[in-house]
């Protein structure tokens, strides 16, 4: 299993959709999953039930596509993560011992750039996104660290480039895909 993480819009559905083709493996987007089990948007559930119980689903979230992962049979897959999911300690550990972690590292300017328009993130809207995103980036990118195999600095390079550098690291590290497994696309 590779596992994509980093803060909101660093790339992680967009680079694991194409990792995953050229890997011939699985995509897994771990907010598209948790939409299907919520029956409605992050967005929406975010603001009517909070940030806990949203992080609460997020973590049964990754437990179960871990698990089905590790009875699957020799299928690959690559998983992107929400933003969020290295906040809890639990997730951090399960992440880490399940497969190789890139950590899609962004700036948080960078990232503004890229999100300054974008109404569905729900951690973004405020009166002040861009300090939003670096007091996020203060937050998290110690647990991201901690948490990833691998680092990946996303600020120029296209998303081939990028994916190239990922299987590049992978294969350094002897992480070698299976070439059979079909891609899934689970993301809009």
């Amino acid at each position: 299993m590779i596992i994509l993480i980093g803060l909101p819009g660093s790339g992680k559905s967009t680079v694991g959709r194409q990792l995953a083709r050229k890997l011939s493996a699985s995509f897994l987007d771990s907010d598209h999953l948790i939409e299907q089990r919520l029956g409605c948007s992050i967005r929406e559930y975010f603001e009517r039930e909070g940030e806990g119980a949203f992080r609460d689903v997020e973590e049964a979230v990754l437990a179960d596509a871990v698990d089905a992962h590790a009875q699957s049979t020799n299928a690959q897959i690559v998983l992107a993560t929400g933003g969020g999911a290295v906040i809890r300690e639990n997730n951090r550990r399960l992440l880490h011992s399940a497969g190789r972690v890139v950590y899609l590292r962004s700036s948080p300017e960078d990232l503004y750039k890229r999100l300054r328009h974008d109404r569905n993130r729900p951690l973004l809207q405020g009166v002040d996104p861009m300090l939003r995103l670096r007091d996020l980036y203060a937050q998290r990118d110690p647990l991201y660290r901690e948490t990833a195999h691998f680092q990946v600095e996303t600020g120029r390079p296209s998303v081939a480039t990028l994916v190239n550098m990922i299987a590049m690291q992978l294969d350094l590290a002897g992480v070698q895909p299976v070439s059979a497994a079909q891609t899934i696309y689970t993301s809009a």
